[in-house]
């Protein structure tokens, strides 16, 4: 199973810098792309950035100076002194190891995404959730709590709980990478038929090309730090120097 052709409306729009100290490394990110798939990878090896780029467009990362754009709304411009906290810019994140809340249910853990902490859900929220505990098929996992659940629930509660708040853009860092190969096999099928249902514009960390052909429509290549010579399998769909 390939990606479908389909695109989307608007441009994702990438041009952030940001430096990383430790003892050991200083690691300098300049990252300039546009995407305008509906899914494209972002591809390079360990320690390349890749990571770091999700993090600096959901706002998680410190120090971050250029712009994120979705069409016209920018996330990020320190040009013009935007900087939108994390939750506000409308980015559902699926992170490595899923990150789910531990000491929370399946239902919990998905209702985190749609409202704050120490409120109650209203009726509309509630039916966000419903709906999408049915569309990953969840329900009977409800109760659950996530050290019960195998590889494959997990990932669909993780992805469930990134789209629990209709965000604009979905960042999946490396989501199969924690997997035995037989398994990776099947959740990578299972994932591009639930990112085919849900038709959200998506930004793929990953260093599997089997990711990519089955995954994604496009694909940008990082290196250290840096965006490199653009491409597809089958088309090239990037343009890494028309962002301003």
């Amino acid at each position: 199973m390939t990606a479908s052709p389909a695109s989307i409306a608007v441009a994702l729009d990438v041009d952030v810098q940001l430096t990383l100290r430790s003892p050991e490394r200083i690691f300098e990110l300049h990252a300039r792309f546009t995407a305008t798939a509906q899914r494209t990878a972002l591809m390079g090896a360990s320690g390349s950035g890749k990571s770091t780029v999700l993090l600096a467009i959901a706002g998680l990362a410190p120090s971050v100076s250029g712009h994120v754009r979705i069409g016209a709304h920018s996330l990020l411009d320190t040009r013009l002194g935007i900087d939108l906290p994390a939750r506000a810019r409308c980015v559902g994140m699926v992170f490595q190891d899923y990150a789910l809340f531990p000491h929370m249910t399946v239902a919990q853990n998905l209702m985190f995404g749609v409202h704050r902490l120490g409120q109650r859900p209203d009726d509309a929220q509630q039916a966000r959730i419903d709906a999408l505990m049915q569309q990953f098929d969840l329900a009977r996992l409800r109760d659950a709590m996530p050290r019960h659940l195998s590889g494959g629930q997990r990932q669909r509660v993780a992805l469930a709980r990134a789209l629990a708040g209709k965000p604009q853009l979905l960042l999946l860092d490396e989501p199969l990478s924690a997997l035995d190969a037989p398994l990776r096999l099947r959740l990578r099928r299972e994932l591009a038929e639930m990112l085919d249902r849900v038709q959200v514009p998506t930004l793929l960390v990953t260093h599997d090309p089997q990711d990519v052909e089955v995954l994604a429509q496009s694909v940008v290549h990082i290196d250290n730090g840096r965006i490199v010579a653009p491409g597809s399998p089958r088309m090239p769909l990037i343009d890494t120097t028309g962002a301003s």
